[in-house]
């Protein structure tokens, strides 16, 4: 049961964070509200988008604000797991002469970027796969834990697909949500240009405004609070039933897991929390139904020859399950 106190407490967390973000990061209002449902659900994230929608900005901005240790890789054909995880080097200075001292790599931090994860063959993505499941890395022999809170956010070109390597299942449903990124309305790109062009030479992201307004120690009191988000039987079935009507929907050849049931009602509880709520509501549920299933389940190749979206089937699937009233 969360207390009154902490409730008013998180919220005002949770605004001024939203805030701060907001000073670099223009609209992609729902992008940056599934980014704080990451942060306080203890998820991970893939974002989808085009080039120059902002996704590195987004990352950056939230890394910023929170005070958390930042690190981004670029992946390419020839990135190896050891470039993401680490590796052994032969210390040759100081009394740890000629032994091999472990050299850890870019996942030792709170925020990850994985930019163009799509673009590393398997052997390398599925280096993450430890890391992002069970919060730690093999190296060498030696099981280490990574630092708390730890999120990936990977990012991936849905048109350029030429030389890439698709995600394979399993690690997909890893992440928490699949964000998808649209292009600014008109009002926005104009706002954008102003701000990016003002006063700043053109390698430079509009980060200067951000403030540091949560750390880590706050940060886990967040997701610790969002775990104790009261969540109605009558809402987890629910949650449960929309999972279940996409394993028997026209046009879908596979349907999402267990998983995705669980995903669904801490998506849920984080949102609630995020609204100064300390209890769950089916609209919960329904909001993040699209980030939290889009990318565990696979169309049918009719439904594919059709042209049909994946958010279109699961919009429909989702509007033909009854939500309760409570």
């Amino acid at each position: 049961m969360i207390k009154p106190e902490e409730l008013k407490l998180a919220t005002q967390w949770l605004h001024a964070l939203r805030s701060e973000i907001g000073k670099a990061v223009v609209g992609q209002a729902q992008a940056v509200e599934q980014m704080l449902v990451a942060v306080v659900a203890s998820g991970h994230v893939l974002v989808e988008g085009v080039p120059g929608l902002g996704k590195t900005l987004l990352a950056r901005a939230l890394t910023q604000a929170l005070r958390l240790q930042y690190a981004r890789v670029q992946f390419t054909p020839d990135l190896m797991p050891a470039d993401v995880i680490g590796h052994s080097v032969l210390d040759d200075t100081g009394a740890g002469l000629g032994r091999l001292r472990v050299r850890q790599g870019p996942v030792f931090t709170n925020l990850l970027l994985a930019d163009e994860i799509n673009r590393a063959p398997a052997k390398t993505q599925s280096a993450l796969l430890e890391v992002m499941q069970e919060y730690q890395a093999t190296l060498e022999g030696q099981t280490l834990p990574l630092p708390r809170p730890f999120i990936v956010m990977a990012t991936q070109n849905p048109v350029d697909t030429e030389g890439t390597y698709p995600l394979p299942e399993a690690q997909l449903d890893r992440f928490l949500l699949h964000v998808r990124i649209g292009y600014p309305t008109h009002e926005e790109e104009a706002a954008v240009v102003q701000l990016v062009t003002t006063g700043r030479a053109g390698h430079e992201l509009p980060l200067e405004a951000v403030q540091p307004v949560l750390d880590d120690v706050q940060v886990l009191e967040l997701q610790r609070l969002s775990g104790q988000v009261l969540a109605d039987e009558k809402v987890i079935d629910y949650a449960v039933r929309v999972v279940r009507a996409t394993r028997n929907w026209p046009g879908l050849e596979v349907g999402a897991g267990p998983r995705a049931s669980v995903a669904l009602v801490r998506t849920a509880r984080a949102m609630a929390l995020i609204n100064g709520r300390d209890f769950i509501t089916p609209d919960d549920v329904a909001a993040q139904a699209l980030a939290v299933l889009r990318h565990r389940v696979t169309m049918a190749p009719d439904a594919q020859i059709e042209g049909r979206d994946i958010d279109e089937l699961l919009q429909a699937a989702l509007d033909s399950v009854e939500a309760p009233r409570l």
